[in-house]
């Protein structure tokens, strides 16, 4: 077998294969005498078929079944021979496939880059810590008591945090504008739901009340034909309520499946559930840090076949997310574009990852697999239940295991990198992080 490799472009590989004539004949006619043992054709007894029949007969889909067999082993021993690490299936053009003569293909394929990684003490990274307060406890509970709460009517003016039932149209120069008229639709004053000037000009209105709004759309809206307009909505306000936060009592603590219905306890149980949030969201934000300064240090190619995949499978996350599954949507339908950049850093982070294991012969710590899952296990009720579940499905623990490998790589990147502790408040800390891109542009303009 004869190989001569081109590099086209950049990490794209074309390989040239040549397999003797011998290799592929041989092989069909040996496949020929297997089905002539076992073919029936009419006019002949079971295996006794003369194999130039059976080659007449069948002779292109074996050849087809044995230049398949030949091109899968043929590439795989061509690939290890030239050092080339296939990033995604290869794509084959044959050369020359007549019988008799010697058969030759190419392939062509991408392959992972080489990656020498730079010295990440030049990182600059801002670890951040928080606490949760007694204020915050306080503030959690009443978000919980205004999720369970009623809306319950008065016979008042409308004011800010009140919910009004409205029917509205809204007009341009006079004329009803389509999206601009809903009917029965409860507001929450306050809310910031509807463009600026709506809802402040529903303060103070009474039910019953025909009020008359003079808004500008603002110039980002979404829609190109309202951006920046004039408008006037007429609204009708059909009801006025407010809103009835539930007591702290045994009905209230009962609908957070708590054994003990008391107000201490459930404090304690509030304040676990923040705690172990916050904790997440520093670890989510301190990974995006380090991953995102590891990215920056080191400038890869990546293979496009890598972020195809990645742009797949986002795309089938985001069906399942929005229940895309029991409708039959097709993932195709959403745009690459959507997942592009996105994908690409998934995909750098995950080869940089790797290639810092491979560098450090990394392993995974056993005992932080163990402790993970017990950390995860203890927000359920039968938490050993869940340790067992765990430790018995191959697909789960394997996850955990690469959780547990990724916090030891951003351990051993800490340990070289400048690092800044920055405590936040516990809202800032649960935030998610703003895009660099989007810091950026808010910097610039201040």
């Amino acid at each position: 077998m004869q190989v001569s490799v081109e590099t086209t472009t950049g990490l794209e590989r074309q390989v040239t294969v040549v397999v003797p004539a011998e290799r592929v004949d041989n092989d069909v006619a040996q496949r020929v005498q297997q089905t002539a043992r076992t073919v029936r054709i009419d006019g002949f007894r079971p295996g006794k078929v003369p194999a130039k029949v059976v080659k007449k007969r069948y002779g292109k889909g074996i050849r087809q079944e044995v230049i398949g067999e030949v091109i899968q082993e043929s590439f795989y021993q061509a690939t290890q021979q030239e050092n080339l690490t296939p990033a995604g299936g290869p794509n084959i053009e044959f050369k020359n496939d007549k019988e008799g003569e010697d058969f030759s293909y190419t392939a062509t394929f991408e392959v992972y880059p080489e990656i020498a990684l730079a010295d990440f003490s030049a990182a600059e990274i801002e670890k951040n810590s928080a606490d949760v307060k007694d204020e915050d406890l306080e503030q959690m509970i009443e978000t919980l008591r205004k999720q369970q709460s009623d809306w319950v009517a008065v016979e008042r003016a409308a004011a800010d945090g009140d919910q009004v039932k409205i029917d509205f149209e809204g007009f341009i120069d006079g004329e009803a504008f389509e999206g601009g008229k809903g009917e029965g639709m409860d507001l929450v004053l306050g809310s910031n739901t509807m463009i600026p000037g709506f809802e402040a000009g529903l303060d103070g209105a009474e039910t019953g009340a025909d009020v008359e709004l003079n808004v500008t759309f603002p110039e980002d809206y979404h829609s190109e034909d309202l951006k920046g307009k004039a408008a006037v909505f007429k609204v009708k306000v059909q009801s006025v309520s407010e809103q009835q936060l539930p007591e702290l009592n045994e009905e209230f603590f009962a609908k957070f499946g708590l054994e003990e219905n008391n107000v201490d306890s459930f404090k304690v149980e509030v304040r676990k559930n923040m705690e172990r949030e916050v904790k997440q969201a520093l670890k989510t934000k301190l990974k995006e840090a380090v991953f995102g300064q590891l990215v920056e240090l080191n400038a890869i190619d990546v293979p496009a076949a890598l972020i195809d995949n990645e742009i797949d499978a986002m795309r089938r996350q985001a069906i399942q997310q929005f229940g895309g599954a029991e409708a039959n949507i097709d993932p195709e339908m959403l745009p690459k574009e959507m997942f592009q950049e996105q994908s690409e850093k998934r995909v750098k982070v995950g080869l940089l990852v790797n290639e810092v294991i491979k560098a450090n012969e990394l392993t995974v710590d056993e005992d932080r697999v163990k402790t993970t899952i017990d950390e995860l296990a203890a927000t359920y009720q039968d938490p050993q239940q869940v340790i067992d579940w765990y430790n018995s499905n191959e697909e789960m623990l394997g996850q955990v295991k690469s959780l547990v490998m990724e916090d030891q790589v951003l351990d051993l990147l800490l340990e070289s990198a400048k690092v800044t502790e920055v405590a936040l408040s516990y809202e800032d800390a649960i935030k998610p992080a703003e895009p660099k891109a989007q810091e950026e542009d808010a910097e610039a303009e201040a």
